[in-house]
């Protein structure tokens, strides 16, 4: 196994941006640490224990309480006959709105059959054909092939969440759960060297502690919970991400954020995590309509209800405008019960816990946050741009999903990815910038400018904070956009920091260091960023939609932004020479579109 070599020291800094909080009361070592346990975290895990690693999982709740297990369509792959590699490929990049970068596309779409069967091989098991054997297909928004492998009819992320955390648990591989991971520690050449994280009640590892590693992997899923309503769980608080922004990380394309056209509408007060309606739904032949049973899909798009889910949210949002209605419907009464019951048993449970029954009625429906199409940029080994911290998942921005992710690739793209970086840290050449033991820490730097608050980083916001920045971002930052909504987001998000700022500077307060007052902050620091970057991009493209620039303008944005965090707090936000991502090192080894 190759390593990079040199064991951080004990004086690992962490950056001057770093959140305010106790000083580690303990420290654990390993060679790899993991900070996630959806699909992809723990594909990482176990590869790289395969190969001999020592392996530390870090996660947030329990092993499988990430996004993965919430996953309900599938997850997409040419495995069936006369599919190819090829036609997923292009049907990815017509998703991604010409922002895809194709190489990390061919390089999804070539060895993903092969990551889908090694996953079988670790233990997931697929709905297949009682008499064949054969892995059973569907269709989903945006696919012109039936692709997309499920299992337990609606449960394919649950499904896959259980036999990850199996092999993980049965490899002895190290854990450590109810964990908020805080920040990235840095040897004095600047490479990665392990992760501060606080435990809730588990014994010597309660409160603050470290753990120090060779390589650190964020696999630390999305960030939905920055919207008042989305389909992603609690802990989806954007923490990765604004760990790689305040560790001086390069993050791109948060602009684009995916609402999910079909999330049951639980009325208009419904805040948090909210009960997803699958696209698969759709896949299998449910139609959209208003409260007059009006099919509006039709006409809209070749596909109908089966177009990319950019399209179909926008046209759900319109039409609820036009008709002044909260929410539309999905109508799959003419599935029957024997369908509903085999085909999508989860969701129609879900459905009757909150008194609708999809067998004899229309299922009220409305978008909701679902997935960040952008998040920490990598390279095609999941390098970002600081050595020694890799990200993949939905954390990471790998260039596959463009301006809006195909539906059922984000799966997909776990594994793949995931398989890429184990084979990294475990046996390829070692990355650009780790070619000498590191010559020890530098300095921590005092925090400075806009956000500043002296030595201890800058003021955290109290936890009641969340609801305010949910608010902020769901009424200026949602579907529908404007430069005038952007911009009262922005204002409104930088009241809320000065608020802090000022009773810091005025009375020495700062909000107490807890996992409330932790996740506020990370929300409010993604917040500013995403706002940041719908500012600047003046167009309408994929999932970002401008109201005021309803245009996509190739020649001024087929490009992607990239934004860094200050050592001063401020952002700096700049734009790529083209939809292809630049080398994340200034000397990058050699990529190819695929390995054999």
């Amino acid at each position: 196994m190759s390593r990079p070599t040199g064991r951080p020291a004990t004086g690992a800094t962490t950056p001057a941006t770093a959140l305010r909080a106790p000083a580690p009361g303990w420290a654990t070592e390993a060679d790899v640490v993991v900070v996630g346990s959806g699909v992809a975290g723990l594909t990482v895990a176990l590869r790289c224990a395969a190969a001999g690693a020592k392996v530390t999982v870090v996660t947030k709740a329990r092993l499988d309480d990430g996004s993965t297990r919430w996953a309900q369509g599938g997850i997409a792959a040419a495995l069936g006959e006369g599919d190819t590699p090829g036609q997923h490929l292009d049907d990815t990049l017509v998703a991604g709105a010409g922002l895809c970068d194709e190489r990390a596309v061919r390089t999804l779409v070539t060895e993903g059959p092969g990551a889908v069967r090694r996953l079988i091989a670790t233990g997931a098991r697929f709905d297949a054909d009682e008499d064949t054997g054969e892995i059973l297909l569907t269709r989903e928004g945006g696919h012109h092939r039936s692709r997309i492998a499920h299992a337990g009819g609606d449960a394919t992320g649950a499904e896959i969440s259980r036999a990850l955390v199996a092999a993980v648990r049965a490899a002895g591989i190290d854990t450590v759960e109810n964990a908020l991971v805080l920040d990235l520690l840095k040897d004095g050449s600047g490479r990665a060297a392990g992760v501060t994280l606080h435990v809730m009640g588990e014994g010597r590892r309660d409160g603050v502690g470290a753990v120090r590693a060779d390589a650190v992997v964020l696999a630390t899923g999305g960030m939905g919970q920055i919207f008042s309503a989305t389909t992603n769980p609690a802990v989806s608080t954007g923490d990765g991400v604004a760990l790689a922004l305040r560790a001086g990380a390069e993050v791109s394309d948060l602009e684009f954020v995916q609402f999910h056209p079909t999330v049951l509408w639980l009325g208009p007060e419904a805040q948090g995590q909210q009960p997803l309606v699958s696209e698969a739904v759709r896949g299998e032949g449910a139609h959209l309509v208003d409260a007059d049973g009006v099919r509006f899909m039709r006409g809209r798009h070749e596909l109908a209800e089966l177009a990319p889910r950019d399209i179909v949210a926008k046209a759900i949002m319109r039409r609820m405008r036009e008709r002044g209605a909260e929410h539309m419907y999905l109508d799959a009464r003419h599935f029957g019960a024997p369908m509903w019951e085999r085909r999508f048993p989860t969701i129609l449970a879900a459905c009757r816990a909150h008194g609708i029954d999809p067998v004899t009625e229309p299922i009220p429906v409305a978008p909701a946050a679902h997935y960040a199409s952008g998040g920490v940029r990598t390279d095609l080994r999941g390098r970002t741009t600081v050595p020694g911290l890799y990200a993949c998942g939905e954390v990471a921005c790998t260039g596959v999903h463009g301006a809006n992710r195909l539906a059922s690739n984000s799966l997909l793209e776990g594994l793949v990815f995931a398989e890429r970086i184990a084979e990294d840290i475990t046996g390829g050449p070692r990355p650009a910038g780790a070619a000498s033991p590191a010559p020890g820490p530098a300095p921590a730097r005092p925090a400075a400018g806009r956000p500043g608050a002296g030595p201890g980083g800058p003021p955290l916001l109290a936890s009641e904070a969340r609801y305010q920045i949910q608010h902020i971002m769901t009424h200026g930052a949602g579907v529908l956009r404007s430069a005038e909504s952007l911009a009262r987001a922005a204002d409104r998000l930088d009241q809320v920091q000065d608020e802090a700022v000022a009773e810091l500077r005025r009375d020495g307060k700062t909000a107490e260091p807890g996992v409330g007052t932790w996740e506020a902050t990370n929300l409010h620091l993604v917040a500013r960023v995403l706002v940041a970057a719908a500012l600047r991009r003046e167009e309408t493209r994929g999932c970002h939609w401008r109201e005021d620039r309803p245009e996509r303008d190739d020649a001024a944005w087929r490009r992607h932004l990239l934004v860094t965090l200050r050592p001063d707090g401020a952002l700096d936000v700049r734009s790529t020479d083209s939809e292809a991502f630049p080398p994340p090192t200034t000397t990058p080894r050699p990529e190819t579109e695929s390995r054999p």
